[in-house]
């Protein structure tokens, strides 16, 4: 399967439930920010072994069944943003946002803080998320 890469190497990749879809836009991530898709993807699953997958609007999202959707991640020329859709309850709030309730955080090359992460999926998870999942 050809890789395409929107605009800020972005994987273009279609709207589709589970894990091959997100597995596929994770594969297709440009250089190290492919490292930081492949550790999101693995601290979810660790902290939300049953957490709902799926790619929508070339982003892939994190959910909980019944609960709504918690987190979801985007590539960005020099950044990997990763989104929590009820990010103004967590604690510390991330700082990236100007929205009612999403907040977020741009991972740049070298600068993925782990603990703070599992500290924020662990929040996220546990509260009720954005839309129907």
């Amino acid at each position: 399967m050809k890789r395409i890469l929107l605009s800020g190497g972005n994987p273009q990749i279609a709207k589709a439930d589970g894990d091959a879809p997100v597995q596929a836009y994770i594969d297709a991530m440009p250089d190290w920010k492919r490292n930081i898709g492949q550790r999101l993807d693995a601290l979810v699953m660790q902290q939300v072994p049953h957490a709902r997958k799926a790619v929508k609007w070339n982003s892939p999202f994190y959910g909980v069944e019944g609960q709504g959707w918690f987190l979801a991640f985007h590539v960005f020329t020099r950044f990997v943003k990763v989104s929590f859709f009820k990010g103004t309850d967590l604690q510390p709030v991330p700082p990236g946002g100007t929205g009612k309730e999403a907040r977020w955080v741009d991972v740049h090359e070298g600068d993925f803080d782990e603990a703070q992460m599992v500290d924020w999926i662990r929040q996220a998870a546990a509260k009720p998320g954005w839309g129907k999942s």
